[in-house]
């Protein structure tokens, strides 16, 4: 693409944008309109969106399309940060580093002996769903969750990458992961002449599964504006995360939210 064909594109993307309109959009469609216009807009975000959340995008909030960064640049990162990474090892060995040291127990319900973990503790985290901490008092939150395929392929490289998306709403899953591209790289992804690449299908929450993903429509924000409501009276427990906070949250904003706590 040459300098002036880009300038172009820039151009057309405007007047995409102006005739989208919608100064203060209320959905996610018309918000998704007005940063990128319809052609963008119908092939890469409302099949794929609508497939994530199980609901038409002119049902969810605006706010969720605003995380997506919107560049007129040839700079293909999903993030703008300057440093961008993941653990080496993974996330398992930086938690394991973190709780080194520290009794740890796992595959324990909380509420299954709710009163003997509150007696031992003077100020309780709680990461998990807000409603169920309140045992439903006000009704029952809606959720997504993810159901995953694994499979190990004999070939060496699948994708090429490690997460390749799938915008086309036909298509079931959202997602392919290819595990060993989060840290390898180059030739050395070929000397292993197998791989391991995981199917994400987006799927509605239902009691025993793990919840994912909040789902902020209007019902929903109502609904947990009265349980945040009861959390304020908590005042031994910090409710952080989303599904405590029932906010949608990148990893970064997360871990900066953490680290403005100031009641720990």
């Amino acid at each position: 693409m040459g300098l002036r064909q880009f300038h172009c594109g820039i151009q057309s993307l405007f007047e995409a944008l102006k005739k989208a309109g919608a100064d203060a959009p209320r959905n996610l469609e018309e918000q998704a309109l007005f940063l990128v216009g319809r052609d963008i807009y119908e092939k890469l975000i409302k099949g794929y969106t609508e497939k994530q959340w199980g609901r038409k995008c002119t049902d969810l909030p605006p706010f969720i399309i605003k995380r997506l960064p919107v560049r007129l640049a040839f700079d293909n990162n999903y993030f703008n940060d300057k440093y961008q990474g993941i653990p080496i090892g993974g996330y398992n060995k930086l938690i394991e580093g973190l709780l080194k040291g520290i009794e740890t127990q796992v595959n324990t319900d909380f509420f299954a002996n709710r009163e003997y973990f509150e007696s031992i503790a003077e100020k309780i985290v709680y990461t998990g769903a807000i409603d169920e901490y309140f045992n439903y008092k006000f009704g029952k939150l809606e959720y997504r969750t993810v159901r995953f395929e694994t499979e190990t392929l004999d070939c060496s490289n699948y994708q090429g990458n490690a997460v390749v998306n799938y915008t086309e709403r036909e298509v079931p899953y959202t997602r392919i992961i290819e595990h060993k591209h989060f840290e390898t790289f180059g030739d050395e992804v070929y000397k292993n002449p197998k791989t391991v690449i995981s199917k994400e299908f987006s799927t509605e929450w239902t009691e025993g599964q793990e919840p994912y993903y909040p789902v902020n429509n209007d019902a929903n924000n109502q609904l947990v504006q009265q349980y945040k409501a009861l959390a304020q009276n908590e005042k031994n427990v910090i409710f952080g995360g989303r599904l405590a906070e029932y906010k949608y949250y990148d990893m970064a904003p997360i871990i900066e939210q953490v680290l403005n706590i100031e009641n720990f």
